[in-house]
């Protein structure tokens, strides 16, 4: 007769003692179980004693998490979480150097459990803590493990970061700008102040006031990787919390001192593969470097600035005029107006008044920044550029201003220029760190380009849109390679010519559609369930394989990994937690187990718990589109497990391969993508004897019966 649903058989273990095999009760009180437990070993006071996971992070047991307990879970008996928290408070009294550090290893071990973190909370620790890390007596493991027990109970949110002293912080600061210092310490000072510098806005400037740019710079240039990321967490952290005036100075600051240089060469060229962390702060770098562009781009030209006439002019002049020559010498003011309004139109303004071309925003200024800089650092592209299509006639011409000013404004769309920053995005794009004014610099390739492709495309004015899809294409699908450097992505849109885009549209579009003759319908239908049993097996062996996870707190990135899988007999979900660094552990060294059969429903987007914590500000996007999570039975409450994807095709073979388990169908975009895919190939390969054969609409018309039907052959006949 099998167990009540609410009965689990466990095993518990202590120290130098027999382990026992009990059947825990889950209605039964905690307090009650944990009576039963000593009793067992004759152990008196069982309120002086605990339950732990022996697994894992030795989380202890309470009401709250005990329906976690499944079938085979093996416990641990251990000292109450008060008493030990009480104990270890107590080692950091001690007189013993040695004492000292035992106690915080173990506070470091067990700071990650929620209910230990209130207990030394609630009895003083970060303050016990504080005081060690403003002291630093010891600059060694001890004030490391100090400090990284301090930022563990300070992970759990339960006091505020805004909550520290001025002199606890500026403590901090000093550990950071010491020359020398254990290479333990430094990066977790460096993660305590990117804590602060994000959560506090006060704290944050003292951190902006404290650390010099200059220091980061060095923790930047040590060929210590964990290091070079909390410096750079740092420093995006600083620029983050800056204003934009403030901002525009730290950069021009940073790129004075060679900072872009050293990122290509030493970061992004490193031998050590390049980490999550680091390739996510350099995407935010790069995008707040970007961000300075956005003032010029909102901003129109005015028609009464002096500097911006003379600039409009200064763009002229270098196409039309030699140098020397001045504008119609000798000519009257109102003549040389006109030769000048004609010579505008000519640069391919839609007005004789350039000014009003340039007043939509965007792109704004930031377009006659473009023009200027090409007409400066290319001159002879630019006069080329323009003489050429002033020579041609007046349909073929290709308008160098209007295609700038339309092309400033794709390469903003591309490049999310004024966005804000996602949360979890690492799309970095390396060329932009190999090239100074790299903006500027990719808008006088592309413009070339756009050159390049009218005079292949042969279009006309009227074509103008068109052309701009096509170049749209080619620098999309050139940036999406993330070539290297300004000269590769020069190399490789180059070779994309618009017959190359016309014949890769082509190619997708076979790909992407298939006949529509009611016979290959007809084929394509009575293929469908083999080739979704197909989808359906391939997903389940992906949920088998595992993927590893990464914790995302409401306040920042995290470094934490776990890892969840499928059983191979698909009847239980393993996960547990993972060192950073580590491969996928094996299945069976996985603490926690959820049986399929307690899954209740999928959820995806908003409709995840954690989403709903989260909110729903504009930096959630990219975080709502990875997120799902299963909710199951916890004995009479339905509880969570809540998942973020490390990519949008994991969190759909994910979402895929658990709807298949639940019996629901898989409803992705990438399942209608391998649906469709496979159906093509299949179809292709079931019709190639039919090849240059032309499948009619209509199957052909069923002949009428013959007149007599003595041409059958009477069976019953014996023959002679």
């Amino acid at each position: 007769m099998a167990p009540p649903r609410n009965v689990v058989k466990i095993a518990v273990q202590m120290r130098d003692a027999i382990p026992q095999l009990i059947q825990l009760d889950q209605a039964k009180p905690l307090a009650a179980v944990l009576k039963e437990v000593c009793d067992a070993w004759s152990l008196l006071h069982s309120e002086r004693y605990a339950l732990q996971f022996a697994d894992g992070h030795r989380r202890y047991i309470t009401e709250n998490n005990r329906m976690e307990i499944k079938n085979g879970s093996i416990l641990c008996l251990s000292t109450a979480p008060d008493l030990e928290a009480e104990r270890l408070l107590g080692g950091l009294q001690s007189e013993s150097r040695e004492g000292r550090r035992e106690a915080l290893r173990h506070l470091v071990l067990l700071a990650p459990d929620m209910t230990f973190a209130r207990e030394v909370i609630s009895r003083d620790g970060l303050q016990r803590l504080g005081t060690i890390i403003e002291d630093g007596d010891d600059l060694g493991e001890v004030l490391a493990l100090t400090l990284r027990a301090f930022l563990e109970l300070m992970e759990h949110g339960v006091v505020s970061w805004e909550t520290l002293s001025i002199p606890f912080v500026r403590k901090v600061v000093c550990y950071v700008n010491m020359n020398l210092m254990d290479a333990s310490v430094q990066p977790l000072a460096l993660g305590l102040l990117e804590s602060v510098t994000l959560s506090s806005p006060a704290l944050g400037q003292l951190v902006k006031s404290e650390v010099p740019l200059d220091r980061l710079l060095v923790h930047l240039q040590v060929m210590n990787q964990q290091l070079q990321t909390k410096a750079m967490a740092l420093l995006t952290a600083l620029l983050q919390g800056a204003s934009p005036a403030e901002r525009k100075h730290m950069l021009d600051y940073l790129w004075q001192r060679n900072l872009r240089q050293f990122i290509y060469k030493n970061i992004i060229h490193s031998a050590a593969p390049l980490g999550d962390e680091m390739a996510h702060h350099l995407y935010v770098l790069q995008a707040l470097t970007l961000g300075l562009l956005e003032p010029r781009m909102r901003t129109p030209l005015d028609p009464y600035s002096q500097e911006q006439r003379e600039q409009l002019q200064a763009l002229r002049q270098a196409a039309f005029e030699p140098e020397g020559e001045p504008l119609g010498a000798g000519l009257s003011a109102d003549r040389r107006r006109s030769l000048c309004a004609r010579e505008f139109r000519k640069l391919g303004f839609s007005n004789s008044n350039p000014a009003q071309d340039l007043e939509r925003v965007p792109p704004g200024l930031l377009a006659l920044d473009n023009m200027l800089y090409f007409s400066r650092h290319a001159p002879s592209a630019y006069s080329r550029f323009v003489l050429e299509n002033s020579s041609r006639e007046d349909k073929h011409e290709c308008p160098f201003a209007r295609s700038s000013i339309q092309l400033t404004v794709l390469l903003c769309e591309l490049l999310h220029v004024g966005e804000p920053c996602s949360e979890t995005a690492q799309d970095f794009s390396p060329m932009f760190f190999s090239q100074d004014q790299s903006f500027h610099e990719l808008f006088c390739v592309s413009i070339q380009l756009l050159n390049k492709t009218w005079k292949e495309m042969r279009a006309t004015q009227e074509d103008f849109d068109k052309v701009m899809q096509v170049v749209r294409e080619q620098l999309a699908r050139t940036l999406a390679l993330k070539p290297s450097s300004l000269e590769l992505f020069r190399t490789k849109v180059n070779t994309l010519t618009y017959g190359e885009v016309l014949r890769l549209r082509q190619t997708e579009r076979l790909h992407q559609e298939g006949t529509l003759a009611p016979p290959i319908l007809e084929l394509r239908e009575k293929l469908k369930p083999e080739l979704m049993g197909l989808i359906r097996q391939q997903r389940l062996l992906r949920l088998c394989e595992g993927t590893l996870f990464r914790k995302i707190s409401s306040r920042r990135r995290q470094d934490k990994l776990w890892f969840c899988c499928l059983s191979p007999n698909h009847k239980v979900l393993q996960y547990g937690d993972v060192e950073e660094g580590s491969g996928p552990p094996v299945p069976e060294s996985l603490p926690e187990q959820l049986p399929v059969a307690d899954i209740r429903a999928l959820l995806t987007g908003k409709d995840c718990p954690h989403v709903r914590e989260k909110g729903s500000g504009k930096q959630n996007k990219d975080f709502c589109e990875l997120a799902f999570s299963i909710s199951y039975d916890h004995g009479e409450e339905e509880a969570y497990l809540n998942f973020i994807a490390p990519s949008k095709r994991e969190f759909h073979l994910w979402t895929d391969g658990l709807s298949a388990l639940l019996g629901s169908p898989m409803g992705s975009e990438q399942t209608r993508l391998d649906l469709e895919q496979l159906l093509t190939m299949e179809t292709k390969l079931r019709l190639l004897e039919l090849e240059n054969v032309p499948i009619p609409e209509q199957p052909p018309p069923i002949p009428p019966p013959p007149t007599n039907f003595n041409f059958c052959y009477d069976c019953s006949i014996a023959e002679p």
